[in-house]
C-alpha cells in the first residue's frame, strides 16, 4: 500500500504524474460489506475537492465517494458497473473507481500517508 495516499473518508489515491487513480480502501469495503451497485462519474466531468464523485451501495449501506482532489475525470472503471464485487475482491487494484487529471492547484498535501491512515482506522 506504500504508493497510496488516503483521505479521512477512506478513499485512496495513487499518484502517477498529474493523473491519479481513486478508489476506496480495504477498510471501507470491509465496513460496507458486499457491494451491489456503483454509480461512477462521467469522463470529462470536472471535479472539485469534496464534490460527490461516485455512489456506492452495499447490502449494509449506501454512501457517496467524494473527490479527494480537483481535476477532470479522464477514465472510469466501467467494469465495476457489471461487476461491483471487484471493489470487495481487490479494492486497491481492479476495484479502482476513476482516474483524474489533477488541476494545477491540487490539495494533495492534505492526503494522509499510510502510517497516518492506519492510525486513523485503529483509534
Amino acid at each position: 500500500m506504500s504508493d497510496l495516499k488516503f483521505t479521512e473518508d477512506h478513499a485512496w489515491v495513487r499518484m502517477d504524474g498529474d493523473v491519479v487513480t481513486i478508489g476506496i480502501t480495504d477498510f471501507a469495503q470491509d465496513q460496507l460489506g458486499d457491494v451491489v451497485f456503483v454509480q461512477l462519474p462521467e469522463e470529462g466531468a470536472v471535479m472539485s475537492v469534496g464534490q460527490e464523485a461516485a455512489v456506492i451501495e452495499s447490502v449494509k449501506a449506501a454512501g457517496e465517494i467524494k473527490s479527494p482532489l480537483s481535476g477532470v475525470v479522464v477514465e472510469v472503471n466501467t467494469a465495476l458497473l457489471d461487476a461491483p464485487e471487484r471493489i470487495n475482491d481487490d479494492p486497491t487494484g481492479e476495484g479502482w473507481f476513476y482516474r483524474l487529471k489533477v488541476a494545477g492547484d491540487d490539495a494533495s498535501g492534505a492526503l494522509l500517508n499510510e502510517d497516518a491512515y492506519r492510525a486513523l482506522i485503529t483509534t
